[in-house]
Formats: C-alpha cells, structure tokens, sequence
C-alpha cells in the first residue's frame, strides 16, 4: 500500500518536481497545499502518512504551520523541504519536531531515504 504524501510548498515547479521524482515509488501525492494555513485547514481531511513542508511561503512559515500540526496531532511525520539549510533552521525545525530535512534542490535517493527514516 503506498505512503500518502502531503505536499505544501508554494512553488508550483517543486510540486511538479515531487511528483516527477515520487514516480514509481511507494509514495503517492494525495494533497497539494501552497500555505501553512493551508496545510493546517487540510491535514485533518487527507491524514497523510508524511507532509513535507517548505519554509518560506506566503502568510505562515512553514516552521509555524508544522509546530501547529503538530500540538494537534502529535503523530504528524513532518520533513522540510527548504533551501534554507542552514545550522539554526535545521535545529529549530528538529525541535519543533520535524523527522527529516531536505535540501533544495533535491535528487530521489535523498528524499526516499529521508522518508523512510521519518515513517520508521
């Protein structure tokens, strides 16, 4: 059974890129959120099994919105997606509880391996 994905990320052309990369794989896009408030208003509909989350998005931050999903539910596995990897951001993202970072731009034996580590 494949993995349901959430993705919330602004930029259409990482979307698409997701997608190109999650081709073939366990993994299936079930959502596609551009905001933080989005992803918020969505999670309780989709219940992914992951989300991966960009920072830097129009309205709430993607750090903002995973420190939400995640007070509400605990179980949420949440990876960042960003270009801003940087020693701060990872170790915020880290204790707000994210399971994973990714940097842009991403290759898929990265981000397989990133997953799999944030669902076992």
């Amino acid at each position: 059974m494949s993995k349901r994905i959430m993705v919330v990320d602004d930029s259409r052309l990482v979307r698409v890129q997701l997608g190109d990369v999650l081709e073939g794989t366990d993994y299936e896009i079930v959502a596609h959120c551009r905001s933080g408030e989005d992803a918020i208003a969505q999670y309780n509909d989709v219940k992914p099994d992951l989300v991966t989350m960009d920072i830097i998005m129009q309205g709430m931050d993607g750090l903002d919105a995973s420190e939400l999903i995640l007070k509400e539910h605990p179980e949420a596995r949440i990876v960042i997606i960003s270009s801003l990897a940087y020693d701060d951001t990872f170790e915020k993202a880290k204790a707000i509880g994210a399971r994973g970072f990714v940097d842009k731009p991403f290759h898929q034996e990265q981000l397989l391996k990133v997953f799999a580590e944030a669902l076992a």
